[in-house]
């Protein structure tokens, strides 16, 4: 939007303006890095921007992580971040996206169910659970990083059907035979903004830290 274009010059950010049409961030990210001109080796992260007070050190690890595996297109071309579920209304909510790693720290399903679903903590007569497994249960953490070539190849991938069930395009990736490497967070990043009081609550935060929210 030409409005945030604006936002970071006046800041002096660069920024690129991409096409309106694009159907994820994944599909955006391609296009910027044609206008940048990337080589495919290039770590790329993906900040959403409705998250104004993620950590710095997150960012790092995202892109280091990705780093750690070398630039061989054979290796794992996607990162992210995951930290422990502490509570079971977060386990049990959909908007509270899950991941399960393997043995590799490579995730192998996301999903906005409870998963794993603890079996042992299922309470049948109440129809909900009355705790949490252990280790506990991971939240995905909605940062990624990214090989620019891979970035290059993913508009060509068709929408996976658990990617259109879950509405979570990160299974595209996995569904075409891809790895995605977690990092695992200390602790939980501030809430997003999503709603106005979101916002409002944002702003209160900056004015409390003296950072401009302008």
């Amino acid at each position: 939007d030409a409005t945030i274009v604006a936002a970071c010059t006046a800041h002096g950010i660069e920024a690129i303006l991409t096409r309106t049409d694009h159907l994820s961030g994944s599909d955006r990210l391609a296009e910027a890095v044609d206008l940048l001109d990337l080589a495919d080796d290039e770590v790329v992260v993906n900040v959403q921007g409705d998250e104004p007070l993620i950590e710095a050190a997150v960012i790092d690890s995202v892109a280091q992580k990705l780093l750690d595996f070398g630039s061989n297109p054979s290796s794992v071309q996607v990162s992210t971040c995951c930290v422990a579920i502490d509570s079971i209304a977060d386990y049990t909510n959909p908007n509270v996206v899950k991941v399960v790693a393997d043995g590799q720290g490579l995730a192998i399903n996301f999903s906005r169910a409870p998963t794993p679903f603890f079996r042992d903590g299922w309470d049948a007569s109440t129809a909900s659970f009355k705790a949490l497994p252990s280790p506990a249960p991971l939240r995905h953490i909605g940062i990624y990083g990214y090989r620019a070539g891979f970035l290059r190849q993913f508009p060509k991938f068709a929408p996976a059907p658990n990617e259109l069930a879950e509405s979570l395009e990160q299974l595209r990736v996995m569904w075409h035979g891809h790895r995605i490497a977690l990092v695992q967070a200390e602790k939980a990043p501030h809430a997003g903004v999503d709603t106005p009081e979101d916002l409002a609550r944002i702003r209160q935060w900056f004015a409390a830290h003296h950072v401009s929210a302008t």
